[in-house]
């Protein structure tokens, strides 16, 4: 059995968990060790199966527990060489292994697909992971659907998918104009129709779940993200993503 789980969902902090009866890994660790502990305990997540963690951007929301969490759990963090780089010295985890961007990595029984996304980040990357004859897609802080995304999206069974932003929550919000700009920019992030669009034209036929992730707490809510994918509901199942508590664990069979 596969199972899947957004830990965390946000800009104050993210963490996906994939693994399987034996192993799991995340892709990021944004929140404290403490939090992410009782994360896993609410979801009875066994964090002894633990083989590592993979970063996707020197982020603070992606990236501030990993010191703590590589150091207490004697966890692998694999990042790009720009990432490690970029990281604050106080962020940086105790045992790294770098990777070049496009690289398949094997950790166990997972194979990690590593590839560029379009992000205002030093070399921002995303994921594809297999496992048990699955393909799970972590596709969050993505500024446009560039072909790299498009091409993973369509091996998927599974996704976390960044639905950031309603466009008109977004222009007629709180946020000064730069700031606007930037979140709507090729380097920001997606909307919920841009992130709709993306899964109707290239997802995969056997598209099991897509959780709906990163939601902005001031340009977005949950009930309308979560309207915007109605056209997907009865094909595929949509779950939403929490910044305050973990989702709910999917699972998926093994092949």
């Amino acid at each position: 059995m596969v199972e899947i789980c957004a830990l965390a969902s946000g800009s104050n902090g993210n963490s996906y968990y994939i693994g399987n009866n034996t192993d799991a890994i995340l892709v990021d660790a944004g929140i404290s060790t403490r939090q992410l502990m009782q994360r896993f305990d609410s979801r009875r997540l066994d964090p002894r199966k633990l083989r590592g963690v993979f970063l996707s951007h020197e982020h603070s929301d992606h990236s501030r527990g990993l010191q703590v969490l590589s150091k207490r759990h004697h966890l692998t963090v694999w990042m790009s060489k720009h990432t490690y780089y970029a990281l604050p010295p106080s962020y940086r985890p105790m045992y790294v292994e770098l990777f070049e961007p496009g690289e398949t990595l094997t950790v166990g029984p997972f194979q990690v697909h590593t590839f560029l996304k379009n992000h205002d980040a030093a070399e921002p990357c995303s994921f594809r992971i297999e496992i048990g004859g699955k393909s799970i897609g972590v596709l969050t802080d993505i500024g446009m659907p560039c072909e790299r995304v498009r091409r993973e999206v369509n091996h998927c069974q599974a996704l976390f998918m960044e639905t950031n932003y309603d466009e008109k929550m977004l222009w007629d919000g709180p946020y000064p104009w730069p700031l606007k700009k930037r979140v709507a920019s090729d380097v920001g992030h997606l909307s919920n129709v841009q992130a709709l669009g993306l899964v109707e034209q290239e997802a995969h036929p056997d598209l099991e779940c897509i959780f709906l992730s990163h939601l902005s707490q001031e340009n977005n809510n949950p009930s309308l993200a979560f309207s915007v994918f109605e056209p997907l509901q009865g094909k595929t199942v949509v779950k939403l993503t929490s910044r305050f508590e973990a989702s709910e664990v999917y699972r998926m069979i093994e092949k």
